[in-house]
């Protein structure tokens, strides 16, 4: 019987390695991502994963090595091909990165007003209507960010990721600060966006709970290194000291033997 083909790998880095002074952050990081899945990077805080993002994104060159994106070289784009790559990738930060002055409405249809000219302000509207509802706050268009709990702010920041309909969506530690029950919503909110969306979501994470619930791949981050890298399942059973120490330390004994009574087809 033939293997399924694996999805084509949407973001590629090769050989990528960053320092900033004499600290090395990223180390000869290689890793494919592939389309239309969840792929989680994890490690402890100061493992280089916010770093490896910002490349992604253009923000940072690495200083050895290629970071391509839809197989664009991302050091190497002009201005211009970095606008266009960045218009088909969504981003939602830690802290929700929204503007207080504005209302909610307003800071969820800010992509539009800069990008979406060819729209009026009722198909704007709607559009902002849509995707709050789909993140299940609807009829908060006109409330002011300040009234927002934590996770309501996650919440109108990922509805602002999908405004404009990315092909790729990042995470930046969206359970950050927040309780157990608003995190766990959170994670059910990523697999419903999955879903809903079949597009590609990148969620760089300490949450390895969380992680485990979302993420169809997982990479591990260990001092700047990508220690390991594949299928979820195969992450939770390595044998790799680094990960197996790390999921020790962040996964209770009652998920530890449950992932042993499961075998190797899937995680609970």
């Amino acid at each position: 019987m033939d293997r399924p083909t694996a999805p084509p790998a949407v973001i590629e880095l090769e050989g990528v390695s960053k320092s900033f002074d004499d600290t090395r952050v990223l180390d000869d990081i290689s890793l494919a991502i592939p389309a239309g899945q969840t792929t989680a990077i994890i490690g402890a805080s100061g493992t280089g994963k916010s770093v490896l993002i910002k490349h992604v994104i253009g923000l940072l060159r690495p200083d050895v090595g290629c970071v391509r994106v839809f197989g664009q070289d991302v050091a190497t784009a002009s201005k211009a091909q970095l606008y266009a790559l960045r218009r088909r990738m969504g981003m939602l930060f830690q802290d929700g990165a929204l503007f207080d002055s504005l209302t909610v409405g307003q800071n969820v249809g800010f992509p539009l007003e800069h990008h979406r000219k060819d729209l009026d302000e009722a198909q704007r509207g709607h559009l902002v209507e849509e995707k709050l509802e789909w993140v299940g706050l609807p009829g908060i268009a006109d409330r002011s960010i300040a009234s927002l709990s934590g996770g309501q702010r996650k919440r109108v920041g990922l509805a602002r990721a999908i405004i404009m309909e990315p092909e790729i969506i990042l995470f930046d530690e969206p359970n950050s600060g927040l309780d157990p029950l608003t995190s766990d919503a959170i994670d059910e909110l990523i697999i419903d966006m999955k879903r809903r969306l079949g597009i590609t979501f990148v969620v760089i994470s300490h949450d390895i709970v969380g992680t485990v619930k979302v993420a169809d791949h997982i990479g591990m981050l260990y001092e700047g290194r990508l220690v390991e890298f594949g299928p979820t399942h195969q992450i939770l059973r390595s044998s790799n000291p680094v990960v197996m120490n790390f999921l020790r330390r962040n996964l209770d004994t009652s998920w530890l033997a449950a992932l042993n009574a499961a075998g190797t087809e899937g995680v609970p």
